[in-house]
């Protein structure tokens, strides 16, 4: 018999790992025994209300701020006892960043140069990030989201393995945001791993592998977008409209119909066309209601379904509105 091939196993070791963090300002407790990990390659989001403890953790995953307790490790390196060797290895985007008024595009970029002993080329970033045109620009001229895109070029100036961004699109506009969107996901895929915070569920579903929810200090739930709302809001609302009569009976074998103006299932709405909802789990909801329609001879003239978001799993699990 042939020798039998010996059993490799790969282990995964994270870029990030955070054990039992906890962080106070006086009697307030800002970070409570958080524990996490982030992996090669991946953007990771830490996302909750403001006031919840995003920032506190990443500063103190950075460096930039001393954890009462814990223990943090990053790319294998302590953040503060190495931290001029961790400082050449990740980039970081401040939340509330600032350069002087009139310096102008190049020289913030040719300062941070100086920062660091292995850069990569200026001008190649700067076009990768739509900068090109505004090289001789003073800061204080650049609209919103290109003061943002230079502050990813200032973090990606010597290609770091590692970087932070804390709540890059706060107050953008909405073309603006999404043209930030692709330049998260263009470093990510580059082979950069990504952590980043922010209050907008949105962005965190558009952006992110994977997702940690934390509110009072304290994380609630791990895990990737779809998985969380499979998870805590598995339900999915289909609402169309007919002019057809009994539509409740004749799609009953779901479940329940409900008449938008509270009128009787079973009979035709005056003008001739109601509005109906009927609720269930599965992936196969939607096609089973789509069968039925189609089985029973069903007119209808408006079709649309409703799927929970990851705002509708915060609320869930915390009882409030992500903006509170």
């Amino acid at each position: 018999m042939p020798p039998s091939t010996p059993l490799v196993t790969f282990v995964v070791i994270p870029v990030i790992s955070v054990f039992n963090l906890g962080k106070r300002y006086g009697r307030t407790v800002a970070v409570d025994d958080v524990s996490l990990e982030v992996f090669e390659g991946e953007i990771f989001g830490l996302i909750g209300p403001n006031g919840a403890g995003k920032t506190t953790t990443m500063e103190c995953v950075e460096g930039n701020r001393v954890p009462d307790k814990g223990t943090i490790s990053v790319l294998g390196l302590d953040p503060r006892r190495d931290a001029n060797t961790l400082r050449q290895r990740i980039g970081v985007q401040h939340q509330e960043a600032h350069l002087q008024k009139r310096i102008k595009v190049w020289e913030a970029v040719d300062l941070w140069r100086s920062l660091y002993t292995r850069v990569v080329d200026s001008d190649t970033l700067l076009a990768r990030l739509g900068l090109e045109s505004k090289r001789d620009s003073w800061f204080m001229n650049l609209s919103g989201g290109q003061k943002q895109r230079l502050f990813i070029a200032l973090a990606l100036i010597h290609e770091p393995e590692v970087v932070f961004l804390d709540e890059l699109t706060t107050g953008l506009d909405p073309q603006a945001r999404r043209a930030i969107w692709g330049l998260v996901t263009g470093i990510r895929d580059r082979g950069t791993t990504v952590f980043l915070t922010t209050h907008l569920m949105e962005e965190a579903e558009r952006l992110c592998d994977r997702v940690a929810i934390i509110e009072h200090g304290r994380l609630i739930e791990v895990g990737t977008p779809d998985d969380l709302v499979q998870k805590h809001c598995p339900e999915r609302t289909v609402v169309f409209t007919s002019d057809d009569s009994n539509v409740g009976g004749r799609m009953q074998a779901l479940g329940p119909v409900e008449r938008a103006d509270g009128g009787e299932v079973g009979a035709v709405a005056e003008g001739g066309a109601a509005t109906y909802t009927i609720r269930g789990a599965g992936d196969d909801f939607v096609t089973d209601v789509i069968n039925i329609i189609a089985r029973e001879g069903i007119r209808v003239r408006g079709f649309r379904t409703e799927i929970p978001t990851l705002e509708d799993v915060f609320l869930k699990l915390t009882g409030h509105g992500i903006r509170d």
